[in-house]
């Protein structure tokens, strides 16, 4: 898919208004990269989490898509916008995006708008995605994410698509076990990438401690 800057189209301000903006001394994208909005105490998680989904709530489809149609630090906090939202109208754009997996990070943030949208159509894309990807041992792209992701949609659709993923020596554990060090890693198991989605919506629901 080609890259476009914001400028050429007359959107150029997109990136430090909704990317670049900073409410905690640095830059949007870097804060939800980081995941310190989950860190228990972090002191501007309340005011982060206010403009956030307040930005979710007013920027435009044709804003969105300028961010889409950039880079990843762009597309990144384009799909958070776009998860935070629930603006579904994007689902095919963020369903395109993953699969392809042209550029590093954003994957995560598709995968968590495709878990806030939390229908069977969004468990068919996280599906396709991990048929696609877990396969490839060589990869380390967005796959804990969509795992994440799919067992969120499983629990709340009541489905069962993650079980042939997560089956003992299954896909998940034969692209865990490729890598010595994603190995047994607590960070790994299919009930913490879990654990990490919910909190994840759960922050995009306007909570700003995360529960005990």
């Amino acid at each position: 898919m080609p890259f476009q800057h914001p400028e050429d189209i007359g959107y150029g301000y997109v990136i430090e208004r909704y990317v670049t903006r900073q409410d905690s001394g640095g830059p949007r994208y870097r804060d939800l990269k980081s995941g310190r909005v989950l860190q228990p105490g972090w002191p501007h998680a309340e005011l982060f989490a206010r403009h956030l989904i307040d930005d979710a709530a007013t920027i435009t489809d044709a804003e969105l898509a300028a961010l889409l149609g950039f880079e990843w630090r762009s597309r990144f906090t384009a799909a958070w916008l776009i998860g935070v939202g629930r603006r579904d109208a994007f689902r095919e754009r963020i369903g395109d995006l993953l699969v392809a997996s042209e550029v590093c990070y954003s994957g995560g943030a598709y995968c968590f708008a495709l878990a806030r949208f939390s229908t069977h159509v969004d468990a068919e894309i996280l599906t396709a995605y991990l048929d696609r990807y877990l396969p490839r041992t060589d990869l380390r792209y967005d796959q804990p994410a969509a795992l994440g992701a799919l067992l969120r949609l499983d629990a709340h659709l009541g489905t069962h698509h993650a079980d042939r993923f997560t089956q003992p020596n299954g896909l998940w554990d034969r692209w865990i076990s490729a890598l010595p060090h994603f190995r047994d890693h607590p960070a790994h198991t299919p009930a913490e990438l879990r654990r990490r989605m919910d909190l994840l919506c759960g922050f995009a629901n306007g909570w700003t401690r995360p529960p005990c």
